[in-house]
């Protein structure tokens, strides 16, 4: 079990929602959005730490958005953090950018087209942040031990596993639910992303994606026993400047709780 504030992620204690749009755009919608996602998850008991990416760095085009600077998207983050009183994760992908990030938010997020770079484990290791690694699509469950011990080896032992579906052939994802209860096996909280797991990978320009299938992905997840769930939000997704097409409508996030936490509790016991 990982304790970060008031919150317990794993031991069989209620899902932590990790939500928030994919990338910070600009400072209204960043804090619309944690604002709205924070009223629902108080409303439901559900703890809930915010995410969004101060930087976008494994776009399909060099022409796509990336972000609207590093510092200013890290303090925006940082003003979330302060204004709702709730942690932040996001996503680092250089050795470099770790200590930068660590000074602003209380989880560092590998990547999973980066859940292999040594030097990158290391570097979140060493910030005694709580590292999220998420599975590469290229890579079998077990395989995820020898990230894990890349960041034990920092003496940081503060780490989150994420699935978010397997490279099925050409531009589209499966999710195998055993990788689920063979990450669990490693003794580290589990994390479901079932909005990533429905993209459908650079098709054309641009990654597509399927949301119709969220809501079944994490009701499976939570069946086999998650300890948090991912979903990126945004309240129009059409207009996201970043996974416009696997995002979830904001306005749909709390039925989506509601029957996860139904799954949830029947698993669990609480």
């Amino acid at each position: 079990m990982i304790k970060l504030n008031s919150l317990k992620i794993g031991n069989n204690n209620p899902f932590v929602l990790i939500a928030g749009p994919c990338v910070v755009e600009n400072e209204k919608m960043i804090l619309q959005a944690a604002g709205s996602i924070k009223a629902v998850t108080k409303k439901l008991n559900i703890p809930f730490i915010f995410k969004s990416s101060y930087k976008k760095a494994n776009r399909t085009s060099g022409n796509s958005f990336t972000g609207i600077g590093n510092t200013d998207a890290l303090k925006i983050l940082l003003k979330v953090k302060e204004v709702f009183d709730v942690p932040v994760i996001t996503d680092i992908h250089t050795a470099e950018e770790a200590e930068l990030a660590a000074e602003y938010v209380d989880i560092l997020q590998i990547p999973a087209f980066l859940c292999r770079q040594t030097d990158l484990l290391l570097a979140a290791g060493k910030t005694k942040k709580i590292v999220n690694i998420k599975k590469g699509q290229f890579l079998a469950p077990e395989d995820m031990k020898f990230a894990i011990e890349k960041v034990k080896s920092t003496g940081n032992k503060k780490v989150l596993l994420t699935e978010r579906g397997t490279t099925f052939g050409y531009h589209n994802l499966v999710v195998d639910m055993r990788s689920l209860v063979i990450m669990k096996k490693f003794g580290y909280p589990i994390v479901m992303d079932a909005t990533h797991s429905v993209q459908l990978p650079s098709a054309g320009n641009k990654s597509g994606g399927q949301p119709e299938f969220i809501l079944p992905l994490a009701k499976a997840a939570a069946a086999v026993g998650i300890d948090a769930l991912f979903l990126e939000v945004h309240p129009n997704p059409k207009k996201a400047l970043s996974d416009a097409d696997s995002q979830l409508k904001l306005d749909k996030l709390g039925e989506v709780l509601k029957q996860v936490q139904k799954i949830d509790k029947a698993v669990k016991g609480y």
